[in-house]
Parts: C-alpha cells; structure tokens; sequence
C-alpha cells in the first residue's frame, strides 16, 4: 500500500479514537435521563462561620449562648434554637468534637426525611412556579429548565405571568438560549388560559415538562392569590406534579410568611431557596421545613444557569460544622 495511503489511514484512526473518548467522557460527565445529580458542593451560610468561632475557643457557659444567638441570628426560629441548644446542653459535651457532632445529630434531625426528589410524573409532567417579586422566580425557571435539558428532558416554558411588564420577553429570552419552548400570551392577558396553551401544545409535541411562570405578585394580594388558584385549576389541580415557591434566603422570618400565603392558595409541593450564598441566612431553612412542613427541594448559590443544587440536608449540615 502506497505510504501516503497508510498515513491517511493512521490519522483518520486516531481521529476516530480522540472523538470517540471524548464522546465516552461527555456522557461519563452526565446523569442519565430521569436521575437527579447530589449537591456537589454544599450551600453554607453565615451560621457555620459563627458556629465555627463560637466552637473555637472551647466549650464553656458563654459556648451555648453564642450558638444560640449564632441561630437565632441565621433565622432558625426561636422554638427551634431553644431546642436545639437544650440538646446540645443536655448531651453533655466534653471535648469541642462531641459538642459538634451533638449539633450535627440535632440540625439532621430539625430537617428530617422528606420527600425532595423532584416529581415528574405526568405526560407532560406540569411545574408551577410561584414567588413573590425579586426573588429570582424567572432566573430559576430558567436554571430549572437547564437542568431538566440537561438530564434529557424536553421542555416547554409558559410565560402566564401577564401582570407584570416585559416578564414574557425575559422568559422568551431564557427561552431562546435554552433553546426550549416558550408559549405566552398578551401582556394583561388571562394568565390561566397561557398555562392551559402550555400543556395542550407539550402534550401535541410530546414534550416531557412544563414550567409555567406566574406573576411575581404580593402574596397580600388577595385577587392575585385567587388568579394563582384558577391557573393551578386549569393546569389540572390536582394533577399537577409540583408546586415550587421560590423564596429569597435574605428575606428571614418573612419568607414563613410568604409560605403560609401561598400554600393557602395551591398545596406547596416543595421551596427553591435562592441567593443562599456565604451571606445568606441559611438557617431558614429549617424553620420553613419545622413550622410549614414544606420540603427544601433547591438551592441558589449563584447568578450562572448550572448554580441551581438539589438540597442535600447532609451536605448542608456538614457545611455549617466543618
């Protein structure tokens, strides 16, 4: 055979090796479709530096109060800082490693078993979005929707938040870069009838999930809190497979609030805590979860699509005491 022949020959080979491990260590990289990916790397907050420094210097009287302000100050609630302190007293702790893993045992136990495995279950699977203005609502549409591509699900995107002004336009955007589906409607326009257009057109096209947007209303509000009610009625009540509030991990005590308003209008299926970041009180967690019973099912720890973490209450635990 000719050498310029076999030279072609042995590049085009090598070729076919370097793209396929390439391909090999792409799909390595991936969950499969249908398998939610654990939080790689944990939250954190502002309490496990205070926790830290009140751990540091050893354990004494003055130990218990500081972590219980430390709590208290990161939003946990006053009932749950109480007891949780009274546990740690009450376990008696000699060295500074028993007294944080006495802490780590009772945060664990504060969040509990739930249910945080997002429920696609429906054909389209149908997500409602909801939130109060300025809590990231639409970025997290968007992050949720990237992590739903990115797991090999299609998905459609409606735009039923009609009250306020160029919301249509921020999701086509999203939409656009995602390269996903968006259906809208006028702007003022019936917000229910564009969720209704959503699902009937994903269901056409066999698209596997809905998220439909809502208005960022004021959840004071009682005539947007009963538009809430007929979107959730016509995206089929009951068979909607989740109902996510978005909720600003800077806001404190008033996202308990926010959650007791909203779950008096549609059943809460699970919280999307945004801007949890090293400033955040992160501590909110466990009091939405311990006076609301609503699961924790996402973090926000950032501004970029991939900043969107499924809760891992061990890793988060863990964050606050390592």
């Amino acid at each position: 055979m000719d050498t310029s022949v076999l030279i072609v020959v042995a590049a085009l080979v090598v070729v076919a090796v370097v793209v396929g491990f390439l391909l090999w260590r792409r799909r390595a990289s991936q969950a499969s479709p249908g398998q939610e990916t654990a939080v790689s790397r944990p939250p954190g907050s502002a309490l496990g530096s205070a926790i830290r420094r009140a751990l540091g210097s050893g354990l004494d009287e003055s130990t218990w109060d500081t972590i219980e302000e430390a709590l208290l100050a990161a939003d946990v609630g006053v009932e749950a800082t109480s007891e949780i302190v009274a546990s740690l007293r009450s376990s008696s702790p000699v060295t500074v490693e028993e007294a944080r893993e006495s802490l780590r045992s009772s945060l664990a136990k504060e969040l509990g078993d739930q249910e945080r495995e997002l429920i696609l279950a429906g054909s389209p699977a149908v997500i409602l979005v909801v939130g109060v203005n300025g809590t990231g609502k639409t970025t997290t549409i968007a992050k949720l929707a990237k992590r739903l591509t990115d797991l090999g699900r299609t998905v459609t995107l409606g735009a039923a938040d009609t009250f306020r002004a160029a919301a249509g336009e921020q999701l086509e955007r999203w939409g656009e870069r995602l390269g996903v589906q968006v259906v809208r409607g006028e702007d003022g326009g019936d917000a229910a009838s564009v969720g209704y257009d959503a699902i009937t057109s994903a269901r056409a096209k066999r698209v596997d999930v809905v998220i439909i947007d809502t208005a960022g209303r004021l959840h004071a509000k009682k005539n947007l809190m009963a538009e809430l009610e007929k979107i959730y009625r016509v995206a089929g009540g009951d068979q909607v497979d989740e109902v996510l509030l978005v909720l600003d991990a800077t806001g404190g005590q008033n996202g308990l609030a926010q959650v007791r308003e909203f779950s008096e209008a549609v059943p809460l299926s699970g919280i999307v805590l945004t801007k949890l970041d090293g400033t955040a009180r992160g501590g909110i967690i466990i009091a939405v979860e311990r006076s609301l019973g609503v699961p924790v099912k996402f973090v926000g720890v950032g501004e970029g699509l991939d900043d969107l973490l499924t809760f891992d209450p061990d890793s988060f635990v863990d964050s606050l005491l390592e």
